[in-house]
């Protein structure tokens, strides 16, 4: 084992960085999609996934993000695709979906383990993700992990004052503070208008609320996964701060 390093305290994302979400969001949507699509079959079934999309967005200062707006929007835009047509059954077929969702597995990415481990043996390591707090505690505590990191942490969102909230908490000068994740939206772009230090690690699908034009001047490490962390950190023992202008219109 290495020595441990206080240098840099790591954050870890947990939704497509340690485990597979997207996935299930989206095998999610083709069975909504099958099941609702003969409702309305004067649209495609994108013009369906669209509506969902929309209505999911608009709720999620509402709801929040997670399977619960989800969920209901999908019922709401059910109702809105078939004029009020659909079925009581179908109603129920819906929520099925949902509860689905919530009884899915954790299902670690590969070589996950290994690299927290390793991580967890020379940083003090984080895990920062967002969403529905029960939800995210029952799959911190299901990934078999937790007990690597000095303490984990739900947000509602991922917003510069959200991150500045926890730093505070914790005692960590956002210098040096360090947020993994496949997100450049909700983990890297308002870790480094803190002055901290993002590293992107894109997963192969990505939620359509997340998708963001990078700024021109954004230059952040991009890794391929997370068993490349640790010997980045490692080769860059002064890693400084992503220069960002504020001009770039990072979120707030």
């Amino acid at each position: 084992m290495n020595a441990r390093s206080d240098q840099l305290v790591v954050a870890l994302d947990a939704d497509d960085t340690l485990w597979a979400n997207e996935d299930n969001f989206q095998q999610a949507e083709v069975e909504y999609v099958d099941l609702i699509h003969p409702y309305c079959r004067e649209r495609s079934r994108e013009d369906v996934s669209a509506v969902l999309f929309e209505i999911q967005r608009n709720h999620l200062d509402i709801y929040g993000v997670g399977v619960k707006c989800f969920t209901l929007s999908m019922v709401e835009a059910a109702t809105v695709l078939s004029d009020g047509a659909v079925s009581t059954a179908d109603i129920n077929n819906i929520l099925e979906i949902g509860k689905g969702l919530l009884r899915e597995p954790v299902h670690l990415l590969a070589g996950v383990e290994d690299s927290v481990t390793e991580l967890a043996a020379n940083y003090r390591l984080l895990l920062v993700t967002k969403g529905e707090l029960s939800h995210q505690n029952a799959k911190i505590d299901q990934c078999g992990l937790k007990h690597h990191f000095e303490s984990t942490h739900v947000l509602v969102r991922k917003s510069v004052d959200d991150y500045q909230d926890l730093l505070a908490l914790k005692g960590i000068d956002p210098t040096r503070f360090v947020m993994v994740g496949n997100s450049l939206k909700s983990d890297v772009l308002p870790v480094i208008k803190l002055g901290g230090i993002g590293i992107h690690i894109p997963y192969q699908l990505l939620w359509k609320a997340e998708e963001i034009t990078p700024p021109k001047n954004l230059d952040v490490p991009t890794l391929a996964n997370l068993a490349e962390v640790l010997p980045f950190l490692q080769s860059n023992p002064s890693t400084a701060s992503t220069q960002l202008t504020p001009e770039a219109g990072t979120p707030s």
